[in-house]
């Protein structure tokens, strides 16, 4: 029987935080059984970096692989949340250390103060990211898939760190809800929308107490 099953994933909704110049979300009734169609359909237009998503190498390079060529096997599995509420600033190779992520993890959750602003309407910078040092720390901890509690996991150049190995990259996770998530291990599945051509992919995420 499963265990506690845990929704880290954010709504998307209208009036939701968006990243800087991204897309909003609009949803639309295209038919409508109030107006005499047989069924209610509609329609969804937003930024496939809203809400949770994974990042894919196309989203920082012109030849990297799409969204729909992210490895599943990263996306399911053992996972390990990390209190990082101590860190302020950049999350940098030192922070990484602080860490203390241990050999063998593959994926990891970091759970920092940016949880608290998804009570915030609007999008704001100032919430905390990898650098490149951090993100090269990451690769060299052997991490597959690293996931954050913001709509960013790091600045443009440890983006680059992050997914510059294409499909042997880091998988960054973006945009999840950890207010009420403990410190531990769990199991992790998520799982984007499989999208051709597309540089991200909208994702729900869950976790299940191991």
């Amino acid at each position: 029987m499963a265990g506690e099953i845990i929704d880290i994933s954010v709504p998307i909704r209208a009036q939701m935080p968006i990243y800087a110049n991204n897309p909003g979300v609009e949803l639309t009734r295209h038919s409508s059984i109030a107006r005499g169609d047989t069924a209610n359909v509609s329609r969804l237009d937003f930024g496939v970096h809203t809400g949770t998503h994974l990042d894919a190498p196309l989203h920082f390079f012109d030849d990297g692989s799409d969204a729909a060529a992210i490895p599943l096997e990263p996306l399911i599995g053992p996972a390990l949340v990390i209190d990082a509420t101590w860190a302020s600033g950049v999350l940098d190779g030192a922070a990484v250390q602080r860490m203390a992520i241990p050999a063998g993890t593959e994926r990891v959750l970091v759970k920092t103060t940016n949880s608290w602003l998804w009570e915030r309407p609007d999008f704001t910078r100032d919430f905390l990211r990898f650098d490149a040092g951090g993100a090269q720390a990451l690769v060299d901890a052997g991490v597959r898939l690293i996931g954050i509690d913001y709509l960013s996991i790091a600045d443009q150049d440890g983006h680059r760190v992050l997914l510059g190995l294409g499909e042997a990259g880091v998988i960054p996770l973006e945009g999840l809800d950890l207010r009420h998530v403990e410190p531990g291990e769990y199991e992790l599945i998520v799982l984007p929308l499989r999208l051709q051509g597309s540089d991200g992919g909208p994702a729900r995420a869950v976790l299940m107490r191991r």
